[in-house]
C-alpha cells in the first residue's frame, strides 16, 4: 500500500491538467454593412480550412437571435453566417471550421476559421471569414475577408470591425 502512493500522488498531481478543458458554447454572427461590396485583389485560398475541424455535429441552437434580427436589411446590415456550437477549450489554441451555403468545388459563399483557447478566465479568439462570389460555372472569381484577433470575456458579446464587414461573437461555459 505504501508503494503506491507516490503513484496515487502523482495522478492527484496530474488530474486537474487533464480535465482543465472545459465545455463552451461560441456563438458567431458574421454580417456586412449596406452599401457596395468590397472585392479583394486574392480569392480564398483553396487550403483555407487547414488545420481545423468541422464544427458539424457539435452545432447548437442559436441564442442570439435578436441581435441577429436587428441587423436586417432595413437597418443598413445583412447576416451572412449565424451559427453557434459547443466546443471543449483549454490552453492549447483549437482551429474550428464553418460555412454556409452550397459547396462549389471546395469553398462555400461564407467560410472561415475560428481559433480558440481559454486563458485564465478569458478567450483568445482569432476569427478569419471570407466572403466568395463564384461565377456562372462555380468557378471562384473574388473574395471580401474579413480577419480579426481579439481577446473575449467570457459570457459578453464582443464587436469585430472590419471596415464594411462585422463579426459578433459569444463565447459561454456550458
Amino acid at each position: 500500500m505504501r508503494a503506491l502512493r507516490p503513484l496515487f500522488l502523482l495522478l492527484c498531481l496530474m488530474a486537474p491538467t487533464a480535465f482543465a478543458d472545459g465545455l463552451y458554447q461560441i456563438e458567431l454572427i458574421v454580417f456586412r454593412q449596406s452599401g457596395e461590396t468590397l472585392s479583394s485583389s486574392q480569392p480564398a485560398p483553396d487550403d483555407w480550412a487547414v488545420g481545423a475541424m468541422p464544427i458539424a455535429g457539435n452545432e447548437r441552437g442559436t441564442a442570439l437571435n435578436e441581435e441577429a434580427a436587428r441587423l436586417s436589411p432595413g437597418n443598413g446590415y445583412q447576416v451572412l453566417l449565424h451559427k453557434a456550437w459547443a466546443q471543449h477549450l483549454g490552453a492549447v489554441p483549437e482551429k474550428s471550421w464553418l460555412g454556409t451555403g452550397n459547396e462549389q468545388f471546395g469553398h462555400f459563399p461564407v467560410e472561415g476559421v475560428v481559433t480558440l483557447s481559454e486563458q485564465q478566465r478569458l478567450v483568445d479568439l482569432e476569427a478569419d471569414f471570407w466572403i466568395n462570389r463564384f461565377d456562372n460555372d462555380g468557378l471562384l472569381t473574388g473574395s471580401e475577408r474579413v480577419r480579426q484577433k481579439s481577446r473575449l470575456k467570457l459570457g459578453e458579446l464582443t464587436y469585430l470591425d472590419n471596415g464594411s464587414l462585422g463579426v459578433l461573437v459569444k463565447v459561454t461555459p456550458n
